[in-house]
């Protein structure tokens, strides 16, 4: 198991000795940012600069190329004004799911009002409901449904905090906080990440019935 405390600092001083003042944020999203890793899990490291080049993008890469966990690094890179140009429903995950490490992203509170929280809703319910489709005749990919899962669990975090006011982060808290349709979405989302067996038709017939009530709710 990673020690995300240890792995964090010596990325965060790498990316200030690349960077240096041009670093606007640095953050942690995912399993790791909530205390609820495994072995598997990536690091989701958040990182925005002043501006983003083809050249910084390159530089980013060598520089975590040349960390230990390479193969678990992932997440999010960009520039300032792009990030606060974004469209407030793709980033109200990102705000309310990162853990910041080096300032904060509290320039996109006030766009991320009730209309954004419902857009990111009815978009990711869409995009669900697409892949799920696509999936069930095509693909019928496990990997793909376990994607499907996830996306659908941002989605779980969304609809409570439309009803709660609340951005619930812990899986185990947010089964409390939903009705029993999410619950039994966010509970096949669990499943999946243990590694459980998988009934494949079963848990994409539920995950598309799920998607298109969202739609035409």
């Amino acid at each position: 198991m990673v020690d995300i405390d240890v792995s964090m600092e010596r990325f965060i001083k790498a990316v200030k000795e690349c960077f240096g003042e041009r670093i606007y944020f640095i953050g942690l999203q995912g399993s790791y940012g909530r205390g609820e890793a495994t072995e598997t899990s990536d690091i989701d490291a958040v990182v925005v600069l002043d501006r983003l080049t083809a050249d910084d993008i390159q530089r980013y890469r060598d520089l975590i190329d040349a960390l230990p966990h390479r193969e678990l690094m992932c997440g999010f890179l960009a520039g300032k004004d792009e990030l606060l140009s974004w469209a407030a429903s793709d980033v109200f995950q990102l705000y309310y799911d990162t853990t910041p490490l080096v300032r904060t992203l509290d320039a996109l509170l006030p766009r991320l009002d009730a209309a954004a929280v419902d857009r990111a809703i009815r978009i990711g319910a869409c995009n669900i409901y697409h892949g799920c489709v696509h999936n069930m005749v095509h693909r019928r990919s496990v990997n793909t449904l376990r994607g499907l899962y996830k996306l659908a669990s941002f989605v779980v975090q969304a609809i409570a905090f439309r009803d709660t006011g609340r951005y619930i982060r812990h899986e185990d808290d947010l089964l409390e906080s939903v009705t029993s349709d999410e619950q039994e979405i966010l509970s096949g989302f669990i499943a999946l990440g243990r590694g459980d067996a998988v009934d494949f038709d079963r848990m994409s017939e539920c995950l598309f019935h799920w998607a298109g009530e969202l739609i035409r709710a």
